[in-house]
């Protein structure tokens, strides 16, 4: 259950109502309210209490074991760490093409990771909300309660992410923190036996699949009151095809504004700099992206499977293809802004993904041995974007003639949703809170708001020196032999 806190104080009449920590998402984040004598909402805020700091510490690294590295960033999404920084890597080495067995395992790579993360996001964290009611007791609203009642559905929920493991395992040699890229391809062949048996099982995920869409269709086209839950138009940013599609990959970046219109498309995401900008603020360790040429007060964006299947022109599985038109009749016109239809985006990926998935397996090529290529000429800056199954995914490194990191700067999907992830906590707090009593039920409706995002807090922890920071030395009987206090000004007290 939520540990929810509560104090007032007494010279403002205002009283201080945290969510700490936020549940059933990865990472440790809280929630405040701040509320007047009337329960009227005064402020409502994430907070990302946890800081993890791997641009600094991927600092002083050969550049060929960062892709390993960053995997520590994060257990659910290792595989988009390594992708990422992968790309990058290749950049280093100075390979701009690899051969077609290595691409292929590695989009083979992270179908699988997409496909386990997301079914895990949907299955185990969110769909206790959706089956029992937003408001239901909270001793069952969890993937116990859910086994209990509806155990069809979280058995599905379990074989998908597992299967999506399986191809993580058959490539990396292990299901988490594995091995498989080197700068310019692979390390390791997939087996005949490991493509055989994901092959023999495909059919069955295929299926399970296509349930889960249907439920997702179901949830939203039932309940119409979902369309205004923690609702807002914005803009959007992912990858894209040459030809407008779906791409995971590798492709153009693509922004559109909340009417549709491109803001800009098919960009090199090489040039991110140029398009993107981070803002840095004294009450979350998380930093606030933006668009460039729109500024800080209305550039912020959202990227993810929302954010993917807006953009996108097609998606190039005929399957998920349909379910993307019927998702667009859905919105109307312009692209659906509904935040809770990011679950329902979600499993138009995971379809794609399991389509993707069969296609690749019967390519003679994914059984190939020709997985490297020779290294070119060496560069000092290498970036490599992706969209991982949160959002668009930047590492950007620049090493010195050693070939040793020297400055990173990582822009992790989640950090780019936490200007939205806030307006939607302030849009539920004013749609359901404010005014009211407040009970757990109607807190866990901003947890709910949150969890629609799939936030990975651990991997987006990086804005150091402007929260404040206590750092203690404990002496081994347990006493304090010295403290220093760093104040979200940057004053340093003992």
């Amino acid at each position: 259950m939520t540990d929810d806190q509560s104090s007032t104080n007494t010279a403002t009449g205002t009283r201080r109502i945290a969510i700490d920590p936020v549940t059933r998402i990865e990472g440790h984040g809280k929630i405040t309210l701040l509320l007047d004598n009337d329960n009227h909402i005064q402020e409502a805020r994430l907070h990302i209490v946890e800081f993890r700091g791997f641009e600094k510490f991927i600092q002083g690294r050969p550049y060929w074991e960062v892709p390993f590295f960053v995997q520590r960033l994060c257990g659910i999404c290792p595989v988009s760490h390594q992708l990422a920084a992968a790309k990058a890597v290749d950049q280093l080495a100075g390979i701009d093409q690899l051969t077609p067995t290595a691409t292929k395992l590695r989009r083979l790579l992270h179908f699988g990771q997409i496909l386990q993360s997301h079914a895990l996001h949907f299955f185990h964290l969110s769909s206790p909300d959706f089956l029992f009611g937003f408001g239901s007791d909270p001793m069952r609203r969890n993937i116990v309660g859910v086994l209990e009642k509806h155990p069809d559905i979280a058995m599905q929920g379990i074989k998908l992410r597992k299967y999506g493991q399986q191809i993580i395992e058959a490539i990396t040699g292990k299901r988490v923190h594995g091995t498989g890229t080197l700068p310019g391809g692979m390390n390791r062949p997939l087996s005949q036996t490991w493509r055989d048996a994901l092959l023999a099982d495909i059919e069955q995920i295929l299926q399970w699949s296509e349930n889960t869409l249907r439920l997702n269709e179901q949830i939203h086209t039932e309940h119409p009151e979902h369309a205004d839950f923690a609702t807002f138009r914005s803009n959007y940013l992912s990858l894209v095809d040459d030809a407008g599609a779906l791409e995971f990959y590798h492709g153009g970046l693509r922004a559109c504004d909340p009417g549709g219109a491109p803001i800009f498309d098919q960009q090199n995401y090489c040039d991110y700099r140029q398009l993107l900008r981070e803002e840095v603020r004294a009450w979350s360790y998380m930093k606030f992206p933006y668009l460039q040429q729109l500024g800080n007060e209305q550039g912020w964006y959202r990227v993810g499977p929302l954010a993917r299947v807006n953009n996108c022109d097609a998606i190039t599985t005929p399957l998920a293809e349909a379910a993307r038109k019927r998702f667009k009749a859905f919105g109307g016109e312009g692209p659906v802004h509904n935040t809770l239809a990011y679950h329902w985006a979600r499993m138009i990926e995971v379809l794609h993904c399991a389509e993707s998935i069969q296609c690749l397996l019967h390519d003679p090529e994914i059984t190939g041995a020709d997985l490297t290529v020779e290294k070119g000429d060496r560069r000092q800056q290498g970036i490599g974007v992706i969209e991982a199954p949160r959002g668009t995914l930047f590492h950007d490194y620049t090493v010195n003639d050693e070939g040793i990191i020297t400055k990173a700067n990582l822009i992790v999907s989640t950090t780019s949703n936490n200007q939205a992830m806030n307006e939607s906590i302030r849009s539920v707090a004013n749609q359901y809170l404010d005014g009211h009593e407040i009970t757990e039920a109607l807190l866990n409706h901003l947890e709910v708001a949150v969890r629609a995002y799939d936030p990975c807090l651990s991997c987006a922890t990086h804005a150091l020196g402007k929260m404040p920071l206590q750092v203690e030395l404990i002496d081994a009987e347990g006493k304090l032999v010295h403290r220093l206090v760093k104040h979200g000004s940057g004053g340093v007290r003992v």
